[in-house]
């Protein structure tokens, strides 16, 4: 019986400690070094896909910042700190998040605090091992590049650029597997209904596997943005063309 009270009173506790209801947000960032007074916008695109929007805007102050809001889906969003060069992504959810931004290197700033910012995190962390081949071809050879180009050696330029694309394409294909598998283990991460969605954007997608992908995902997935996406989408692959259509007549109407 004590256990049981003792266990009751732990889950009071975590319930009254909670700053966030349902379908709300809090963000919690850390700005060490950053001036009083920069502004911090919380931005996301527009429905055009072609522009941003800002959602929320605040003031640095002490070193640190804070915004809330409600959001009913984890959605992609961006950080951007007044005079910074770069953004820092984030996948906006129900939950706290908690971001530590790098004045010096804002690439290397941190979120964390959610399960999908978690994950993100790993996930962008593990691409970027398979990337590094390429960065590391391209740093190696870049001398060798601009020299090849100034002399107009075009031996020198295509085995170059011969070599890069074998290796591209070696990236490609094991960027392809990752991001797969990554899907196949993770069924409740928002980043695996991105990953579908990407795939069925590819002309040479595996429809079948695609949907058996989709059909893995935890539930409230596919009631997102990206999830009734990738539905409508497979819908569309798999309606034969010109079904539902009229057919012509002789005169061509």
């Amino acid at each position: 019986m004590k256990k049981i009270i003792l266990l009751l009173s732990a889950a009071v506790v975590l319930i009254a400690c909670s700053k966030v209801g349902k379908d709300e947000y809090i963000i919690t960032g850390t700005a060490t070094g950053i001036e009083n007074g920069k502004t911090i916008i919380l931005e996301t695109q527009d429905e055009s896909g072609m522009g941003l929007l800002a959602k929320d805007t605040v003031k640095v102050e002490n070193g640190k910042f804070e915004m809330k809001g409600k959001i009913t889906e984890p959605a992609f969003y961006m950080i951007q700190l007044e005079g910074a060069q770069a953004k820092i992504p984030l996948i906006l959810e129900n939950g706290e998040v908690k971001i530590t931004i790098d004045k010096d290197s804002i690439q290397k700033s941190k979120v964390t605090g959610t399960y999908n910012n978690d994950e993100y995190t790993s996930f962008v962390a593990e691409t970027t091992k398979i990337q590094k081949k390429l960065m590391d071809f391209q740093n190696k050879n870049m001398q060798a590049m601009n020299a090849a180009q100034q002399s107009k050696d075009t031996v020198v330029i295509n085995g170059l650029m011969k070599e890069f694309n074998k290796l591209q394409e070696e990236v490609s294909v094991t960027s392809k597997a990752k991001y797969v598998t990554y899907a196949e283990t993770h069924p409740k991460s928002f980043i695996s209904a991105l990953i579908i969605q990407g795939m069925l954007n590819d002309p040479t997608a595996d429809v079948a596997k695609s949907e058996k992908l989709y059909n893995s995902l935890e539930e409230s997935l596919k009631n997102t943005k990206p999830g009734k996406a990738i539905k409508a989408k497979l819908t569309e692959l798999k309606t034969p063309t010109g079904v539902g259509a009229s057919a012509p007549t002789t005169d061509g109407k």
